[in-house]
């Protein structure tokens, strides 16, 4: 027995010596390893898999310092897709780019020109793309999976413009590209012919169109015949020496300050010159003011502000602002002027409530002013008479609803919904760019006689109150966010995509309505 026990013993000891030299582990081992199994534990386990199971060690992994006894990756399988080659990347980011700079220089909002990018390069082939569009610059980055480093391009927005046959045909492109009808290199011959493409009529007609859209709005406001036609003349004149000081490269804010205080001072002059037998001959300065005040881009700052774009909306808000202060400055310089030398100073028309005669008056005005601002921003005949309906629905609409006694806010607000509206629902249908539709549509409701009532007040009357420029700002705002929400409401009706649509893009004037599938395939 003692023989036994001393074996026993022996033996337990060879063991336990063993188990110090090879299992034992040092101080803190078990914080970074995993417990080793036992022998029963192991034969076990082998018994059921010759291999580790990964699964169970990926935690003590994780902790560990990778080392040769980890799992290596098979080097000949390839995570994520396919990467094109560097040419393929770099043609169709130069094409996508160029189409959202037309976009974008035509007054297009940030969400459209993103959501148009991200439909191109999906359609074109690309692996996941990301954008980043401010108000200056479009930015695309395109991710070629884990083995090659990924491409970004760049290009400035360096010029504005009003050529909406220009934006019609870019968007035309657009559809053909995403519906895969059209390859990289055509579309890219396609768009240089597009860009470089003049204009579709002379300089000349344009500037009749702004004068037809001063006169139109001054029928609006109440104004006879022959206050239409000084009014019509006075913003050909103001069109065609802003094409002159165009030349020059004069910046925008100074040519919005001469062209403030040209309208003031001439509609004066003609007032003092006894021309007029009219008692309110300062509708051609409100008539004028309502011209320069068209082609501001407050419909695409209000679009990006609801879509999430700030930066943009800044960017675009900043702009409308400083036109807007040129403008003031010019019509408050021409009322101190005149009042220097003193010119003969016309009191300011009473804002009076319109009556059911006037309802007629108002729809044709409306009709004429927004099919001559779409003709004046080199539309097509198509899109032009598609701004003289929608114009003919904000107006009816507006004119109806200042005759039940609505305040002019509440009523531009409700017009501007359904001029967005109608223009979602029927514009694409008739192949015309909602956004052409929604501003010339609104372009009769922006409040010129407000303004100039306002600054008028400001520059020449004693302690003058801000409250009636106030109100203009309200209503030019009422309008933008009208038609924003007009054109929301449109998508569900539009297409059947509906909350995905809208859960993608938000509301949508340009691009594709379809939202591209953003994936790694």
């Amino acid at each position: 027995m003692k023989i036994n026990e001393h074996t026993k013993r022996a033996q337990r000891g060879e063991r336990g010596v063993e188990k110090n030299q090879d299992e034992t582990p040092e101080r803190g081992e078990w914080l970074l390893e995993a417990p080793r199994q036992r022998d029963g534990e192991r034969s076990i386990h082998q018994a059921r898999s010759h291999r580790p199971n990964l699964l169970r060690r990926r935690a003590w992994q994780i902790l560990e310092a990778p080392t040769a006894e980890q799992p290596a990756v098979d080097g000949e399988e390839a995570m994520g897709p396919k990467p094109p080659d560097d040419t393929t990347v770099n043609f169709v980011l130069d094409l996508v780019l160029r189409i959202g700079e037309v976009q974008m220089s035509s007054g297009a909002g940030a969400s459209d020109v993103t959501a148009t990018i991200i439909a191109l390069t999906s359609a074109l082939g690309l692996p996941h793309c990301e954008v980043d569009v401010i108000f200056t610059s479009i930015t695309v980055t395109c991710h070629r999976g884990t083995d090659m480093a990924p491409v970004t391009a760049l290009r400035v927005v360096r010029s504005r413009s009003l050529d909406y046959t220009r934006l019609t045909q870019t968007e035309t492109l657009v559809r053909r590209i995403v519906r895969g009808n059209i390859g990289a290199e055509e579309a890219q011959q396609e768009l240089q012919r597009i860009t470089t493409a003049p204009h579709p009529y002379p300089r000349w007609v344009a500037t009749a169109a702004w004068g037809g859209l001063a006169a139109f709005i001054t029928l609006i406001l109440g104004g006879s015949i022959d206050v239409a036609l000084v009014a019509m003349v006075i913003s050909a004149v103001i069109d065609r020496l802003g094409r002159f000081l165009n030349r020059y490269a004069l910046p925008f804010f100074f040519q919005q300050v001469i062209g403030g205080l040209v309208a003031t001072l001439s509609a004066m002059a003609i007032v003092s010159s006894g021309l007029l037998t009219t008692d309110k001959p300062t509708l051609v300065v409100a008539a004028a003011v309502t011209v320069l005040l068209s082609g501001l881009s407050t419909v695409s700052a209000v679009q990006d502000a609801i879509t999430g774009y700030y930066v943009t909306a800044a960017g675009r808000t900043m702009e409308t602002a400083l036109m807007s202060a040129g403008l003031i400055a010019g019509v408050v310089l021409a009322l101190k002027i005149a009042k220097l030398i003193q010119m003969p100073l016309t009191p300011l028309p009473e804002v009076v409530s319109s009556t059911p005669q006037d309802l007629p008056i108002i729809i044709i005005g409306s009709i004429g002013a927004s099919a001559c601002f779409a003709f004046a921003s080199y539309s097509t005949l198509r899109a032009m008479i598609v701004a003289g309906a929608a114009g003919a629905v904000g107006g009816a609409v507006y004119g109806a609803l200042m005759v039940t006694g609505f305040e002019g806010v509440s009523s531009s607000a409700i017009a501007a919904t359904l001029v967005g509206f109608c223009g979602g629902v029927l514009a694409r249908r008739l192949k015309v760019t909602p956004l052409v539709v929604a501003v010339s549509g609104i372009t009769p409701l922006l409040p010129g006689l407000s303004t100039y009532r306002g600054l008028y007040q400001l520059g020449v009357e004693p302690g003058g109150n801000i409250s009636t420029l106030m109100t203009a700002v309200a209503v030019g705002l009422a309008l933008a966010a009208g038609v924003v929400l007009g054109e929301y409401l449109a998508q569900p009706v539009r297409t059947g995509l509906g909350r995905l649509e809208r859960k993608f893009a938000g509301p949508r004037m340009a691009g594709p309505m379809e939202p591209a599938e953003r994936r790694l395939e």
